[in-house]
C-alpha cells in the first residue's frame, strides 16, 4: 500500500485523518512538530494539515510559518508524490453573496491593511505556491466550518455538541441570524481520502453547499427535547454559498448538518 504522510497529526483533522489512514491498513508517517529528519525522506502522498485558526491573530509570525514557510520548504526540498493543502473557504468572505462567489474559479478580494486578513492572504500565498509551482503534484481542499462531538473538538458548533452533553437547557451567546456552511469531520476525512486516491489537482470546496442559520440548528435541538435559545435576534446573514460539483464529481456528498445534529441528539 502507499505510504501516507500527515503534516498536522497531533490537530483536529490531522488526528482523525491519520486513525482512519491506520484503521484501513495503510502505513503512516506522523511526524512531530519541527522533525530534522522530514525533508530527507520519501513522504510520498502528504497531507498538509498544519495551520492556525482561532489564535492566528495573536501569533501573526507563527500563522506564516505554519500556512507558508514550512509549506515553501517542503514543496522545495522534499520527494513526494502527491500533496493536499489544507485552506478554508473562509477566504470567500469578502466577495458577497452573489451567486459565483463561493466557487473555486472565482478570484479573491483581500485586503493587506485588515489585520482580519492575515489568515486569508497566508492561505492564499501557501495556495498560490501548490498550484503554481508544484501544480502537477498538488491540489488544495477549502474546508468550510468542520464540526465534531468528541472532547475538546474546536468550532462553534462542535462546543456547542459538548455542551449539549451536559445541559439539557441553555443560552448561546450568538444571533439567531448567523449562518456557515458546515461539514462534520468524517466527512472531512473522507473527502481528503477521495482526493488523494484520485490524484486530484486544482481547488476543491469541502462543503456541504448549504448554509445553515443559528436559528435553524437551534429548532433541531428543541425539537429533540433540548431548550436551547440564543441573546439576540438578527435578520438573516447574507454570505457565499460554496460550490460543491467538484466534490460530488469525487463520489462525495456530506451528509446535511441538521440531519447529523438530530441524529446524534437522538442517540444521546
Amino acid at each position: 500500500m502507499p505510504r501516507y504522510t500527515v503534516l498536522g497529526a497531533s490537530g483536529f483533522v490531522g488526528t482523525r485523518l491519520v486513525a482512519a489512514l491506520r484503521a484501513a491498513g495503510h502505513e503512516v508517517y506522523a511526524p512531530p512538530r519541527d522533525d530534522v529528519g522530514l525533508l530527507s525522506l520519501d513522504l510520498g502522498q502528504v497531507f498538509y494539515c498544519i495551520g492556525l485558526t482561532a489564535d492566528y491573530a495573536a501569533r501573526p509570525f507563527d500563522t506564516v510559518e505554519a500556512h507558508v514557510s514550512l509549506l515553501a520548504r517542503v514543496l522545495r526540498e522534499a520527494r513526494f508524490s502527491h500533496l493536499i493543502y489544507l485552506s478554508s473557504t473562509r477566504l470567500y468572505d469578502s466577495l458577497g453573496s452573489d451567486s459565483d462567489s463561493g466557487q473555486e474559479t472565482q478570484a479573491l478580494a483581500l485586503n493587506p491593511t485588515n489585520p482580519r486578513h492575515l489568515y486569508d492572504l497566508s492561505k492564499a500565498l501557501g495556495e498560490n505556491l501548490c498550484l503554481t509551482v508544484a501544480a502537477e503534484r498538488t491540489a488544495v481542499a477549502r474546508l468550510s466550518c468542520v464540526y465534531d462531538w468528541s472532547p475538546g473538538a474546536p468550532g462553534y458548533l462542535s462546543e456547542w455538541l459538548q455542551r449539549a452533553a451536559r445541559e439539557k437547557q441553555f443560552t448561546l451567546d450568538s444571533g439567531t441570524g448567523y449562518v456557515r456552511d458546515y461539514i462534520h469531520l468524517d466527512d472531512v476525512v473522507a473527502a481528503l481520502r477521495a482526493m488523494s486516491d484520485h490524484a486530484a489537482n486544482g481547488i476543491v470546496n469541502l462543503a456541504s453547499g448549504e448554509n445553515v442559520s443559528n436559528a435553524e440548528l437551534t429548532e433541531v435541538f428543541n425539537r429533540c427535547g433540548w431548550s436551547v435559545s440564543l441573546s439576540r435576534d438578527i435578520a438573516c446573514q447574507q454570505a457565499p454559498l460554496c460550490d460543491v460539483q467538484r466534490l460530488s464529481a469525487l463520489g462525495l456528498v456530506p451528509r446535511p448538518v441538521r440531519a447529523v445534529i438530530e441524529s446524534r441528539l437522538k442517540g444521546m
